[in-house]
């Protein structure tokens, strides 16, 4: 487990630890905490922890998601998606509040705001002609109907 802290183990039942590689598709209703390598695709209502020392190549569909390591793919959540100061990002994310870190990295598009995790998905991540930006200037939730500059 992660470190035995009880709160921990109920917001984060599911682990796939720091040696452990797996391709494929997840779906979990509550939590899990991501610490090795996974490829495929993640379904839940609930949260997703991407630690620092794991690497993802997904597409995400979740509650909320907290990117601390390298991730590729499209990432969508109802609740909330936060990309920490260590979090490596590229692809295109849709969440109804956004936290950037300073010194995250992050290459894609975005769609923030209550309407945007409605209805569609990003589209398969492309690759090509997004910018990149390195957090810092705003290290503050972006919420809807709050003009922050990102579109």
């Amino acid at each position: 487990m992660a470190d035995g802290n009880p709160t921990q183990v109920q917001d984060f039942p599911t682990v796939l630890g720091p040696d452990a590689s797996f391709k494929g598709e997840l779906n979990f209703e509550k939590g899990m905490r991501l610490m090795g390598r996974f490829e495929g695709k993640v379904t839940t209502p609930g949260r997703l922890h991407i630690a620092k020392e794991a690497k993802m190549q997904a597409d995400v569909d979740a509650g909320a998601i907290v990117v601390e390591g390298d991730v590729q793919g499209n990432l969508s959540a109802n609740d909330r998606i936060e990309l920490k100061q260590s979090a490596r990002y590229e692809g295109d994310l849709r969440a109804t509040k956004l936290v950037v870190d300073e010194g995250a990295i992050f290459n894609g598009h975005v769609s923030v705001g209550p309407e945007q995790t409605k209805g569609n998905r990003p589209a398969p991540h492309q690759g090509g002609g997004a910018q990149q930006h390195q957090g810092g200037q705003r290290p503050t939730p972006v919420a809807a109907g709050q003009p922050q500059g990102v579109k």
